[in-house]
């Protein structure tokens, strides 16, 4: 995970009690463990600003076991699958098509698409297009496809 800073958000501390499973409340250790946790507003302007490449998604933040990414798209991309998971795709800026086997949806600056798992599909920007995807982390971007296109690991921005 990135580095937080306060900046834009609140922290809050927490404190964790380790206690002993047998002996409930009372068995309790001395020791406690202090965790800060730093809440920040994204720039979503400003992360989409630093991606310099096309179809290599980046990581903006953590929700429970889902990562929410940003990318830049323009051209087409390959048909592929998340066989586990739904895939979330809401446009910033641009225009994105989503091709189906069966038909396609086209969405502008402020509309979204959900893509049920297993649902094989091909984004398709015909001029540079910024979107924010939610997806569970460790969904690779080209799904069950493989190939060289796809990102094993996304950096975090």
């Amino acid at each position: 995970m990135p580095a937080l800073s306060e900046a834009n958000g609140f922290i809050r501390r927490v404190i964790v009690f380790h206690i002993i499973p047998s002996q409930g409340w009372e068995g309790r250790t001395n020791e406690i463990e202090e965790e800060i946790m730093t809440v920040n507003s994204i720039n979503l302007r400003e992360k989409l600003g630093k991606l310099t490449e096309y179809w290599q998604p980046k990581i903006i933040a953590q929700m429970n076991d889902y990562h929410v990414k940003i990318a830049k798209l323009q051209g087409d991309f390959i048909w592929h699958s998340h066989p586990v998971t739904d895939e979330l795709f809401l446009v910033v800026a641009g225009e994105l098509r989503i091709d189906f086997r069966d038909g396609m949806v086209t969405l502008k600056p402020g509309e979204m698409c959900v893509v049920p798992n297993g649902v094989e599909h091909k984004p398709f920007a015909e001029e540079e297009c910024s979107i924010l995807m939610v997806e569970l982390a460790g969904t690779l971007n080209t799904g069950d496809a493989g190939g060289e296109r796809t990102v094993q690991d996304p950096q975090w921005i």
